[in-house]
């Protein structure tokens, strides 16, 4: 077996049969990486609506819901109890559909039991949610098609993964063009040291395995995504007097950020675009993402890249983008990504949450 599965396998053993519910997590960090202005009223509704033992064993830290996912075929990596496929079973509506995977047999076998509850609750004639065991590191050996899929979310799971960057490129691949990965995790503020990735309590508590955020910058370019786009952040609190001297110096963020799949590389121009306000739930201000606020009718110029993205992203309709002559750079303001750092969008907004259903004790 090599380190890999073994590291899987006491993922699955972790998740699957030790914990029972939340509660069972063994930290006290604090991992939600939250929104700095409310949910919209959809999302809330649906969140209200999971059946309560889908919830009782959720153990994602974020909530990763894109505007516009009506009609949508999303896929969730590492569903786990199915909360959050639930809850976008109801925002696609009937004409979506939902897909959830993961990898322990006994999160998968409990997630369809609540199928055809959830079908009956929001009104669907059909279940426009499906879920399979497999491998986020290898979707498309578990039945998913490239090209298929038109947003991809993950809420806190990646960090489990001891291949990140086979994670992204077959998120990558199996994406449309224009699509998205949006996704919440747990970043670490230096490279996390390999003694700490062979402790099996912080690699299933997310520490072990968190990802040092910059180096998401350099596996998101490498298999092709666009730059990282920084939606909220949050500073993860451990309590653990144990874990909290095991991670040492080490900080934790939470971050949610966005990934997009461009057809072609992005011309050298930047443009003007004006959010037409069509959104529903969105009507007068569209807060993409922590570095890019749009309010309806009014113009704001933007880099080459963001140009491309409300170009061909399910967002296209919502805007008029009008290409400039002049090139506008996003590093001319901020070198070396420091505008995508959790820890200092999370100093900037104060944002450290105590609580979150992953590590609630």
């Amino acid at each position: 077996m090599s380190k890999s599965d073994e590291m899987r396998e006491n993922v699955k053993r972790y998740y699957g049969s030790r914990l029972e519910s939340s509660s069972d997590l063994q930290t006290s960090a604090t991992s939600c990486s939250l929104p700095r202005s409310p949910l919209p009223s959809s999302v809330t509704e649906a969140l209200s609506l999971v059946h309560p033992e889908v919830i009782k064993r959720f153990f994602g830290c974020g909530i990763p819901v894109p505007a516009k996912l009506e009609g949508c075929r999303v896929l969730d990596l590492g569903s786990g109890s199915g909360r959050d496929c639930f809850a976008f079973s109801k925002l696609v509506g009937p004409s979506g559909h939902v897909t959830g995977i993961d990898m322990t047999e006994q999160l998968i076998t409990a997630s369809r039991q609540f199928v055809e509850y959830h079908q009956r609750k929001f009104g669907h004639k059909e279940p426009n949610v499906t879920f399979i065991q497999g491998y986020m590191e290898k979707l498309c050996e578990a039945g998913i098609q490239r090209d298929s899929m038109d947003v991809l979310i993950s809420n806190c799971v990646i960090c489990l993964c001891p291949d990140k960057k086979s994670v992204l490129q077959q998120a990558y691949d199996v994406l449309k063009d224009g699509g998205e990965l949006y996704f919440s995790d747990m970043y670490a503020s230096s490279i996390i040291p390999d003694h700490m990735k062979q402790d099996p309590v912080l690699w299933g508590e997310g520490m072990g395995g968190s990802l040092f955020w910059k180096d998401l910058v350099f596996l998101a370019h490498s298999v092709g995504f666009s730059t990282p786009l920084l939606v909220s952040a949050s500073h993860i609190e451990v309590h653990n007097s144990q874990l909290k001297a095991k991670a040492g110096d080490i900080r934790y963020a939470s971050g949610t950020y966005r990934l997009f799949k461009l057809p072609q590389q992005p011309g050298m121009s930047g443009a003007a675009v004006i959010y037409k306000g069509t959104i529903p739930e969105f009507a007068d201000q569209l807060d993409f993402d922590s570095s890019h606020c749009f309010k309806k009718d009014q113009e704001v110029e933007v880099d080459a890249e963001m140009a491309a993205i409300l170009q061909v992203s399910r967002f296209s309709s919502d805007f008029t983008v009008r290409m400039l002559d002049k090139h506008k750079s996003d590093s001319e303001s901020t070198p070396q990504y420091c505008h995508l750092n959790p820890f200092l969008l999370a100093d900037r907004w104060g944002s450290s949450v105590k609580q979150c259903s992953k590590t609630s004790r």
